[in-house]
C-alpha cells in the first residue's frame, strides 16, 4: 500500500475512533444526566411546595441564575465566601500557571474587562515563551534522563541498544505514573474528603494531560490557614508533572518502533516530480563536487591545466 493510502487508512481509523468515543460517552452519560436533572427538578419542586407562601418561583429562579453565573466566574455562594477569597496571590499564581500550560480549569476566570484584556495579552506572549522554555528544558534533560542511561547500560552490560531503550521507556512511564498520578491521587484522596480515589486519579490525569475539564478543581482545603500553601503546592505539582509527562512522551516517541510506525503512516514529504522536472537538476554528487572545491592559487590552477 502506498503512503497516501496508508495515511487515508489512518485518517479513517481516527475518525471511527472519534465516532466510537462519542457513542460510548453518549450511552454512558445521557442516563446519568437525565437522573441528575430529574433529581434537581424534584428538589426544586419540594422547596417551592414547602415555602410557597414566602418564596415565589421567580425569586428562586433569579437567585439560582445569579449563583450559577457567579460560579462560572469562580465565586461560590455557599458558606462564608469572604473566608476564602478567590483572587489572593497564590490563587492568581495558580491561575497564571494553569493558563500558560493551557490546562485552564475554568474555576477561576477574570471578572473585570481589564483582567480579560490582560489575560489575552499575557497568554499571547506567555504560551509561546512557555513552549520555548519547555523545549530548552527537554533539550537539557533528555541527555541526562534518556540518552546517557541507555548508553551506559548498552556499554556496561552489552545489551542491544533497542532493547535497552524500550525497557528504559517502559520504566520511565511506570515511574511517571507512580510519582505524578498514583501517589498524588492518594494525597488528594486523603486531604479532599469529598473525592474518591478514582476521582483523584481522574483529576491528576486530566491536569497533567492539560485537558483541564474543570469538574474537579483543587480549591477547598482544611484548615483554611493552609489554603495558600496548598495552592502553591498544586502549582508546583502541575509544572513539574507536566514536564515529567513531556520527558516521558518524548522518550517514547524516540523509540525506533514508534518512529517506524510514524514513517509507515505519514505521507511522503518528497514531492512527486514529473520526468520534465528532472531536466537540468544537478545531482547530489555533482553538487557535492561543486561545493567541495578547495581554494587554489593561480599557480595551482595553471599546474592543473586550467586556462
Amino acid at each position: 500500500m502506498e503512503r497516501p493510502g496508508r495515511f487515508g487508512l489512518l485518517l479513517a481509523a481516527y475518525g471511527l475512533f472519534l465516532l466510537l468515543g462519542a457513542a460510548v460517552f453518549a450511552a454512558l452519560e445521557a442516563p446519568a444526566e437525565r437522573a441528575l436533572v430529574a433529581g434537581l427538578q424534584a428538589a426544586r419542586a419540594s422547596l417551592l411546595a414547602e415555602h410557597r407562601p414566602c418564596l415565589a418561583e421567580e425569586q428562586l429562579a433569579g437567585l439560582l441564575g445569579r449563583v450559577l453565573a457567579a460560579r462560572g466566574y469562580g465565586a461560590s455562594a455557599l458558606g462564608n465566601g469572604s473566608a476564602d477569597p478567590a483572587w489572593e496571590f497564590t490563587s492568581a499564581l495558580f491561575f497564571a500557571a494553569s493558563a500558560l500550560t493551557t490546562t485552564g480549569y475554568g474555576n477561576l476566570v477574570p471578572l473585570s474587562d481589564g483582567g480579560k484584556i490582560i489575560s489575552i495579552l499575557y497568554c499571547f506572549v506567555g504560551i509561546p515563551v512557555t513552549i520555548l522554555f519547555v523545549r530548552c528544558l527537554l533539550r537539557g534533560l533528555l541527555p541526562i534522563l534518556t540518552y546517557r542511561p541507555v548508553q551506559y547500560i548498552h556499554s556496561r552490560w552489552g545489551f542491544p541498544r533497542g532493547h535497552v531503550a524500550l525497557g528504559h521507556s517502559v520504566g520511565m512511564a511506570m515511574a511517571t505514573v507512580s510519582l505524578f498520578i498514583v501517589i498524588p491521587a492518594v494525597c488528594f484522596w486523603i486531604f479532599k474528603d469529598n473525592w474518591t480515589f478514582l476521582e483523584s486519579v481522574y483529576f491528576c490525569f486530566i491536569s497533567l494531560s492539560t485537558i483541564g475539564l474543570g469538574d474537579f478543581v483543587p480549591r477547598v482545603v482544611s484548615p483554611p490557614s493552609l489554603h495558600g500553601f496548598y495552592e502553591l503546592s498544586i502549582t508546583c505539582y502541575l509544572l513539574t508533572g507536566l514536564l515529567a509527562m513531556l520527558v516521558t512522551l518524548e522518550t517514547i516517541y524516540r523509540l525506533q518502533e514508534i518512529r517506524a510506525l510514524v514513517r509507515f503512516f505519514a505521507p511522503s514529504r518528497r514531492p512527486i516530480l514529473e520526468a520534465d522536472d528532472h531536466v537540468g537538476i544537478v545531482t547530489r554528487d555533482q553538487l557535492a563536487l561543486t561545493f567541495n572545491l578547495e581554494p587554489c592559487s593561480p599557480k595551482t590552477l595553471t599546474e592543473k591545466g586550467a586556462p
